[in-house]
């Protein structure tokens, strides 16, 4: 494949966790990638390992006026084009309702909403026929989850979002889909895996017998965007063994003794 025919991608949140799976499978399956982060640390190993030839660098918050535009601007005089957009950027440690401010409710929906819907808006005016958008929700945008706050309402922005566009630009060529993962063990979850009430909540509801990595939600990412999902349009892929559809509970779990209050 010539330097000119391989597809381009912008990738927020590139430089960990789930963003550095996703870069690392895009770079592998020919893909160019403009890694977008907040710091030029984290996304220095980026390009180290995966090259400056297949990767360009946008050190920029998602959040900022000008940050969708410049990173569009950076896919095509760097690599000519754009094909891809994966909104991955995320943030963590949500709070019911009762415990979030207003100051709190605003940071989710920028970074979880407002700023993935603007980079949407600047990718559709330059992507033709063939190109493909995955937006990263989340499990608790489906079920909403227990302390799931502002994350979850933003992360169900995300997918109302996606439906939106699935039916609006379908018909131009740009299909338009979430995945939706589990917990997924990654740096920004990390503080959780000790918390014996969140290892419960989900090791003993989830039917497959390990736990979701990043590089699960990478591989869903590719193949949603890749020519073998070429007619999947406006789906939300949930990568998470089965938590959300079934009704699973751990033989420890269903033989506990119940403990009234």
């Amino acid at each position: 494949m010539s330097v000119q025919d391989r597809k381009v991608a912008i990738l927020t949140g590139a430089g960990t966790g789930i963003g550095l799976a996703t870069a690392r499978t895009l770079v592998a399956n020919d893909v160019r990638i403009v890694a977008v982060g907040r710091t030029r640390d984290s996304l220095q190993q980026v390009e180290d390992e995966l090259g400056s030839d297949s990767v360009a660098l946008h050190v920029a918050d998602i959040t900022a006026a000008e940050a969708p535009a410049a990173s569009v601007a950076m896919a095509i005089e760097r690599f000519g084009r754009l094909d891809y957009l994966v909104n991955n950027a995320g943030k963590g440690k949500p709070s019911p309702v009762h415990e979030t401010t207003d100051e709190i409710l605003d940071d989710f929906l920028d970074v979880l909403l407002r700023a993935p819907f603007r980079y949407c808006r600047e990718a559709i005016a330059v992507m033709k026929p063939g190109s493909a958008i995955v937006n990263v929700s989340s499990t608790f945008s489906i079920l909403g989850g227990l302390r799931g706050g502002a994350y979850s309402a933003a992360k169900a922005g995300i997918n109302g979002l996606t439906l939106h566009m699935a039916a609006q630009y379908g018909f131009e060529g740009i299909r338009s889909n979430v995945v939706a993962p589990g917990v997924t063990e990654t740096p920004m979850t990390a503080y959780n895996w000790e918390n014996e009430v969140f290892r419960r909540m989900n090791f003993e509801m989830t039917p497959m017998n390990r736990t979701c990595t990043a590089e699960d939600i990478a591989n869903a990412i590719w193949f949603l965007l890749s020519d073998q999902a070429g007619f999947i349009n406006g789906q939300i892929l949930a990568v998470d063994g089965g938590w959300t559809t079934t009704k699973f509970l751990s033989e420890e779990a269903r033989l506990a003794e119940r403990v009234a209050k």
